[in-house]
C-alpha cells in the first residue's frame, strides 16, 4: 500500500523526534512538528493507521509512538533527505 504524503510527513516526523529525544511521540507534538496543518485527533487517526500498517509501534495504551523496523527502514529508503559527508 503507498503511503500518502501525509503519512509520510507525519511518519518521518516520529522517527526524526524520536532519534532526538528517545522519547515516544505523542498527537500534540508532533501537530507543531509535522509542519501538517491538521488537528491532533486526525494525527491520531494516522497514527493509529500507521501502527496498524506497521511502521509505528505503541509501547502502552497511553504512550505515544515509537518507530518499528520496517518504519525506519521506510525512512532510510525513503523519508531521509540526503547528507553530504566531508573527506
Amino acid at each position: 500500500m503507498e503511503l500518502s504524503e501525509r503519512k509520510k510527513k507525519i511518519l518521518r516526523a516520529v522517527v526524526e523526534s524520536y532519534i532526538q529525544t528517545a522519547e515516544p511521540v505523542g498527537s500534540k507534538a508532533l501537530a507543531e512538528l509535522a509542519g501538517v496543518k491538521v488537528s491532533s485527533a486526525t494525527i491520531r487517526n494516522e497514527l493509529a493507521e500507521l501502527t496498524e500498517l506497521g511502521y509505528l509501534e505503541q509501547p502502552h495504551t497511553s504512550a505515544g509512538r515509537v518507530p518499528s523496523p520496517q518504519g525506519y527502514r521506510l525512512y532510510v529508503n525513503e523519508l531521509m533527505e540526503e547528507q553530504r559527508l566531508s573527506l
